[in-house]
């Protein structure tokens, strides 16, 4: 036997393995036994569910915006992705809209007036009082849970009618919290469609909006619907 022969038998024999097949501990047995059977029915569900999930986000990465300029309340922007209405939003530069949206979306914007047509004409309609409802998919996804119910409480308000911060905070079941509605209700990603401009102080004063032309376009808007201020 050379000495490199009796250098491979030692070091055979310190791995144990000295010409003899290996025995298998539990672990690796354990692990075979899983590589050979596969994933579950219910692994193999809760993966492709994943999937579905990440190439749905990625869809909503891409937000299609246009404007209408001109409209009676300057130029017009609306924004939408796959799920429906994003961003609304009127007399602003449209670099600092398309700011707006990217940060408060993370998405990719893209102008394109085919994709909006529908959003803008119903809004240059309402505008024009040649329409009195919106049928507008909206995409709540970004708001907290808190916002959403805020502002779907807004959207029930019916056209020529209003209610008061507190009266919304009492729909919701959170009389204390006005102050928190005036909030949400200042951060309403789609003024006009969901009709923050119907809610006004305690004693039916106006109060701040953030639309373009601020409490003077909710003065107007209001007067549109047929609510008559004193």
């Amino acid at each position: 036997m050379t000495p490199h022969t009796e250098l491979d038998q030692d070091m055979l024999a310190w791995l144990k393995d000295a010409g003899q097949a290996p025995k298998p501990d539990r672990l690796t047995a354990a692990l075979d036994a899983l590589y050979a059977v596969g994933p579950t029915a219910q692994a193999t569900k809760q993966a492709q569910a994943k999937v579905r999930q990440a190439l749905a986000q990625a869809k909503g990465r891409i937000v299609y915006y246009a404007v209408a300029p001109r409209t009676l309340v300057g130029n017009l922007f609306v924004a939408v992705n796959d799920r429906g209405l994003v961003a609304l939003d009127f007399g602003l530069r449209e670099s600092d809209f398309v700011a707006r949206v990217q940060q408060r979306t993370k998405a990719t914007l893209i102008r394109s007036r085919e994709k909006t047509a529908e959003a803008l004409r119903q809004v240059e309609d309402y505008l024009a009082g040649k329409r009195t409802t919106f049928d507008l998919p909206l995409d709540m996804s970004l708001m907290t849970d808190f916002q959403r119910r805020v502002l779907l409480a807004a959207l029930k308000i019916p056209r020529g009618q209003y209610r008061t911060y507190h009266e919304i905070a009492q729909a919701i079941g959170k009389p204390k919290a006005s102050r928190a509605v005036g909030q949400a209700l200042g951060h309403n990603p789609v003024p006009i469609v969901i009709p923050c401009h119907r809610v006004l102080g305690s004693d039916g004063s106006l109060h701040g909006y953030s639309g373009g032309g601020g409490l003077k376009t909710k003065a107007w808007l209001l007067e549109l619907e047929g609510v008559r201020l004193s």
